[in-house]
C-alpha cells in the first residue's frame, strides 16, 4: 500500500476545495437510506438535484449482520453490491462531468473490495475517478483482549460470547473530510455513523474546526435528516394521504450554510412532500435522549431545534447545540446464536384465524416429536403469528374474523441439521389438515444463521482511522478529548389534564403523529403533537406506564420519555422491545416499524371541545 504516513484530521489536510463553495450554501443530496432502496436516487439528484455532494447510507445495524454473514461464505463479499452495479453505473461519468464529490458508507465489512470493484466500473466505462477508502472501523483484532478485560454488553449486561463474526466501531466524520480534503472525488468507508457521510462533507467544504460543536451538531442534525433517503421528503408519514405522487418520490437535499443553519429541500418537479411535519419525523428518528445524541464528534442537544416551513418545499432547521464528544467509539458487533427457518402459509376461510393458529401448533409438535426421535434438543424459540388479525396489536387486536390469514411460524435451534429436517413439513399442512390452505409458493423455507448484536463502548484511544488513497495508505490523527460536559437544564413542558370540563375518548393520532425506529433491542416512538398548544395534553396522556401498559405484548423492558419542546414533540425509548432485534428476532416487524401505528391508535381522553 506504499509509505504510511499521518494526515492531520484536526486542521482540515490539504487544499482540493472549491473556493466557491465559502461563498453559497452547500447542496447535498441524500441518495440511498438503505441497502436496497430504490435505484431512483442517485440519477435523480445528479440530473436535477444541482448538488455539491452526493451521499449514500447502506448501513443499518442489520445490513452489517446480513453482510457480515455474506463474507463468511464469500471473503471477496461483504460491501453493498447495489452501490456500484446500480447508483454509480447509472451516473458515474455524469459524477464525474459535473464534479460532484461522492461520500458512501457502502463498504460495510469490505470496504477495499467495494473500492476495487468500483474502479473496475470507472475503467469499463472509460472514466477517471479518484477513489479513497477510509477504514479502521474493524476492531476484530481486539476482542480477545476485550473479553479478557470483562466487557459486557451495554445494555443487557451480558458477558462477552466467545466467538465474532465482526466487531466494528462507528467512527465518525473527520477521517471522510480528511478524504475529502485529499482530492478523492469518491469516498468509500466502513462502518460508520450514518450522518458521517453529510457532516464529513460539510466539515471538509467549511473547515469547521473539532472544536465548532454548534456546527458539528447542526451537520450531523442534517446528516440525520438526509440518512434514511425519502423518510425526510414524505416516506413514511403519519398522514401518508397528503403525500402526492409516490411513484415519483423525490429524494432529500439539504442546503447547509457556514453557521451550520440548513434547508431540506428535494429536487423540482418530484414527488412527495418537505414540511415541517415530514422533517420533525425524521428527526425524531432511531435517537434516544434528544439531549445527548452521541456521536463520534460531537455530542448534540436537539431538544431546542426548531423546524419552519421556508417556502414551497423547503423546510428551515435550526437550533441544534453540541458539546464535546465521548472519549469512546460505540462497536457493533455481531456473533453467531445457532439458526432459524421461517415460513409462510395462507388459510382461507370461515374460522381463518383459529384454523392457523392450530395449523402452526401442529407443525411445531410435529417438529418437537421428530427432534427426539432423532436425538435433537428441543426448538430455542418459536413464535406464531397470524398476519390479516392484528396480532402485532396483541390484545388490542379487532380483526380476528377475518376469512384470510397468512399464518408466519419461525423458529430458531442451535443445530442447523435440525432445522432442514423440520422445513420439509412445512408443505404437509397443504393436504394434511385445514382447509383452505395454500400459498406455500417458493419451496421449502432456507434456514438460515442467526446474528446477534453485541454492542458495547471502547476508548477512542484503541481505534486508529486510516486513509488509503493513490495506493498510500495513512494513519488519520484525531483530535485530543475534551472535558465531557452536561446538557443545559430545561425546564420541562407543563402536562394538561383532560378533566377540565366533558371528555371524548379519541386516538392519539387525532392530536399527534407519530414515527419509530430500532436499535438493536431498543424502540424509540416519537410523537410530535398537531398543535403546539397540544403537547401537554399528550405528556399527560401518553406516560411511560400507559404505553408500557398498552405495549406490554411486545417491550419487555422500561420505557423512558424524553421532551423535545422545540418541535413540541416527546420521544419514548422502549427496552427489550423487538425479541432481540435485527435478525435475532423471530418477529415479522423486527425493526419496531410499526410501533408507532400501534401507539398512535391508543385510546386517549381530550376535551370534548378540542375539536369544536
Amino acid at each position: 500500500m506504499g509509505e504510511t504516513t499521518t494526515r492531520d484530521a484536526t486542521m482540515g489536510g490539504t487544499t482540493t476545495r472549491d473556493a466557491t463553495m465559502s461563498k453559497r450554501a452547500i447542496r447535498i443530496g441524500g441518495a440511498s437510506g438503505f441497502w436496497g432502496d430504490s435505484c431512483l436516487g442517485a440519477p435523480q439528484l445528479v440530473k436535477s438535484g444541482e448538488i455539491d455532494f452526493l451521499v449514500f447510507d447502506y448501513l443499518a445495524e442489520l445490513t452489517m449482520s446480513i453482510l457480515a454473514g455474506a463474507r463468511l461464505k464469500d471473503p471477496n463479499a461483504g460491501y453493498a453490491t447495489d452501490f456500484v452495479t446500480v447508483a454509480m453505473r447509472s451516473v458515474l461519468a455524469e459524477v464525474v462531468a459535473k464534479k460532484i464529490r461522492v461520500v458512501s458508507n457502502a463498504g460495510g465489512v469490505n470496504p477495499q473490495g467495494c473500492a476495487r470493484a468500483l474502479a473496475d466500473l470507472a475503467k469499463e466505462l472509460g472514466v477517471e475517478v479518484r477513489i479513497a477508502v477510509v477504514e479502521g472501523d474493524d476492531v476484530s483484532a481486539l476482542m480477545a483482549q476485550l473479553r479478557a478485560e470483562g466487557v459486557v454488553d451495554m445494555i443487557s449486561g451480558q458477558p462477552m460470547p466467545a466467538r465474532f463474526v465482526s466487531a466494528n466501531a462507528y467512527l465518525g466524520a473527520l477521517p471522510i473530510a480528511s478524504a475529502l480534503d485529499s482530492g478523492a472525488q469518491v469516498v468509500i468507508t466502513g462502518r460508520c455513523v450514518d450522518s458521517a457521510v453529510t457532516l464529513g462533507a460539510l466539515i471538509h467544504a467549511y473547515r469547521w474546526k473539532p472544536d465548532d460543536f454548534d456546527r458539528l451538531a447542526a451537520g450531523s442534525l442534517a446528516g440525520h435528516i438526509i440518512e434514511c433517503g425519502c423518510q425526510a421528503t414524505g416516506g413514511l408519514h403519519t398522514d401518508w394521504e397528503s403525500v402526492p405522487d409516490w411513484a415519483n418520490i423525490g429524494y432529500p437535499v439539504i442546503e447547509c450554510a457556514e453557521d451550520g443553519s440548513f434547508v431540506v429541500t428535494k429536487p423540482p418537479g418530484t414527488g412527495g412532500l418537505v414540511s415541517p411535519a415530514t422533517v420533525s419525523e425524521q428527526l425524531l428518528y432511531e435517537i434516544g435522549d434528544p439531549a445527548s445524541y452521541l456521536l463520534p464528534d460531537v455530542s448534540c442537544d436537539f431538544r431546542s431545534v426548531r423546524i419552519e416551513q421556508d417556502g414551497p418545499s423547503r423546510v428551515r432547521v435550526s437550533g441544534a447545540r453540541g458539546r464535546a464528544p465521548s472519549p469512546s467509539y460505540k462497536v457493533s458487533a455481531t456473533t453467531m446464536a445457532g439458526y432459524r427457518v421461517a415460513m409462510q402459509l395462507t388459510i382461507i376461510g370461515i374460522d381463518a384465524a383459529r384454523k392457523a393458529q392450530r395449523t402452526g401448533e401442529a407443525l411445531l409438535e410435529r417438529g418437537s416429536a421428530l427432534f427426539a426421535a432423532l436425538g435433537f434438543a428441543d426448538f430455542s424459540e418459536t413464535s406464531i403469528e397470524l398476519l390479516g388479525t392484528e396480532s402485532a396489536y396483541g390484545p388490542h387486536a379487532r380483526a380476528l374474523a377475518t376469512r384470510e390469514v397468512v399464518l408466519r411460524l419461525a423458529v430458531t435451534h442451535a443445530d442447523k441439521r435440525a432445522l432442514e429436517v423440520f422445513s420439509r413439513e412445512f408443505a404437509a399442512p397443504g393436504t394434511s389438515w385445514s382447509p383452505g390452505t395454500t400459498g406455500a409458493g417458493g419451496g421449502r423455507p432456507r434456514v438460515s444463521p442467526v446474528l446477534r448484536q453485541f454492542a458495547f463502548l471502547l476508548d477512542k484511544s484503541r481505534v486508529v482511522a486510516t486513509l488509503s488513497i493513490d495506493g498510500e495508505r495513512s494513519e488519520v490523527a484525531m483530535p485530543a478529548a475534551s472535558p465531557p460536559s452536561e446538557p443545559v437544564a430545561l425546564e420541562a413542558p407543563p402536562s394538561g389534564a383532560a378533566s377540565a370540563g366533558p371528555t371524548i375518548e379519541v386516538p392519539l393520532i387525532r392530536i399527534a403523529i407519530g414515527r419509530s425506529g430500532d436499535k438493536g433491542d431498543v424502540s424509540n416512538i416519537g410523537l410530535i403533537a398537531r398543535r403546539p398548544e397540544w403537547l401537554a395534553l399528550i405528556r399527560s396522556e401518553v406516560t411511560p406506564e400507559r404505553v408500557g401498559a398498552y405495549l406490554a405484548h411486545l417491550v419487555r423492558g422500561p420505557i423512558r420519555r424524553y421532551d423535545l419542546p422545540g418541535i413540541h414533540a416527546v420521544n419514548l425509548v422502549c427496552e427489550r422491545a423487538l425479541g432481540g432485534g435485527g435478525m435475532a428476532s423471530l418477529r415479522n416487524d423486527p425493526l419496531g416499524k410499526g410501533m408507532a401505528q400501534i401507539v398512535l391508535d391508543m385510546p386517549v381522553r381530550v376535551p370534548a371541545a378540542l375539536f369544536d
